[in-house]
């Protein structure tokens, strides 16, 4: 999701599109009350603690006035291009890093050099990735 004052991104990967999982990313952060944008998905039906506004991609609609979600959008094209461009393959045991990263990068971007290089060092402290724990399985076997 995006929230369109602060253009910030809160991302992650989730087991299903249900709308309780749906519902439940959504409550996680929005305040109730808040307005929310989305496409016409059937899973984003029935946000009762929310303003709810959708666009009809389905029917090929995808702004009305100022109800689109063009900003989350743009956010996973980057992320597949990057998929496609970068990585070239993403590896099924980190889903989670990768989208992490993007989200980070895009919060990060409006900062400086210094500053995002600030920031990321900061979030280093106390934390610990062994490689064995990137490249080994839950087995402890290479994969």
């Amino acid at each position: 999701m995006k929230q369109r004052q602060t253009r910030r991104i809160k991302a992650k990967v989730i087991e299903d599109t249900k709308r309780s999982t749906l519902h439940g990313f959504i409550c996680e952060g929005a305040a109730p009350g808040s307005t929310v944008h989305c496409d016409d998905f059937v899973s984003y039906q029935e946000l009762d603690d929310f303003r709810h506004h959708y666009v009809k991609h389905s029917s090929g609609e995808y702004v009305d006035g100022d109800i689109h979600i063009n900003g989350i959008e743009s956010f996973w094209s980057m992320l597949k291009r990057a998929h496609k461009g970068t990585y070239h393959k993403m590896s099924k045991k980190h889903p989670g890093r990768y989208v992490s990263e993007f989200a980070g990068r895009h919060n990060l971007r409006e900062l400086d050099t210094v500053r995002q290089m600030e920031f990321i060092a900061a979030g280093f402290i106390g934390k610990r990735l062994l490689n064995k724990d990137l490249v080994c399985g839950v087995d402890g076997r290479l994969h």
